[in-house]
């Protein structure tokens, strides 16, 4: 089937193709719904590094894995008579014209909050319409997705209802107070591990709140610490190397100086 050009239909039939009960792939044959989901995952991770590392190059090809990904799934629904590419199409189209009248209707926002007070209505309407018993604006968040992806979609539902703060200042004095408490259960005679965790959740969750008011991505803000901490740290491997040194047998001030110097050095 090898040719110069491909088009979706093609994707879908090399897709079918995979899942011959006797000519299909052994690996793809034995897949299902549940195991492919950690691929999923996983592609959706090596398209979003690919946009961090701005390797546009790379995209189209991490993008068609994304998309192999959605085929794969369509191609189970299909064998089980559940659906098909089709319907994917189709609900998804209905959606995004559902979700913006202001573009596909006659419905007119005066700014982008309105728009996202729109989103988020139609959002529940549609959760409620799958399940009467959807009543709190914290439904249908998936209790899977990464915990500080999940902690500031949790604030953003709720902010969007108006439970949040309008200023800065208490959103940082939030995160004193929780310190506070972490700092309380340390000092503890009986220390309760449960709740030194819980303190340290509590930590977490209101700097995450902070990164939310600032506009920011909290995943992708511990993304560019992390990313700079390796950054420094490979540094002062390099430099602990050259010197003939290993860093077990180094002082903490040792350590604390060459990582100075690689803080001077990536800037």
């Amino acid at each position: 089937m090898k040719q110069e050009r491909y088009s979706l239909d093609d994707l879908l039939a090399i897709m079918a193709a995979l899942r011959d009960p006797v000519s299909g792939c052994p690996w793809d044959k034995k897949q299902n719904f549940a195991s492919i989901v950690p691929h999923t995952i996983e592609e959706a991770y090596e398209v979003a590094d690919t946009i961090t590392r701005n390797a546009l190059n790379e995209l189209p090809g991490e993008l068609g894995d994304l998309l192999f990904q959605v085929v794969f799934y369509a191609q189970l629904g299909k064998e089980q008579a559940l659906f098909d590419f089709n319907d994917v199409v189709q609900a998804v189209s209905e959606k995004l014209v559902r979700r913006h009248p202001h573009v596909f209707g006659d419905s007119q926002f005066v700014n982008e909050a309105e728009v996202k007070a729109n989103w988020e209505q139609t959002k529940a309407q549609e959760r409620q319409a799958l399940d009467a018993s959807a009543t709190s604006v914290l439904d249908g968040i998936p209790r899977n997705l990464p915990a500080l992806t999940r902690a500031n979609k949790i604030q953003k539902r709720c902010s969007a209802v108006g439970f949040d703060w309008r200023e800065l200042p208490p959103v940082i004095d939030k995160i004193y107070e929780e310190l506070d408490e972490v700092m309380a259960e340390l000092k503890q005679t009986d220390q309760d591990e449960d709740r030194i965790a819980d303190e340290l959740g509590d930590v977490l969750f209101a700097c995450v709140n902070l990164v939310r008011h600032l506009k920011k991505d909290p995943e992708a803000v511990l993304r560019g610490a992390n990313d700079k901490f390796e950054r420094r740290f490979r540094t002062v491997e390099h430099a602990l190397h050259t010197d003939g040194k290993d860093a077990r047998d180094c002082s903490l001030a040792e350590l604390d100086g060459y990582w100075r110097q690689a803080k001077i050095e990536q800037g």
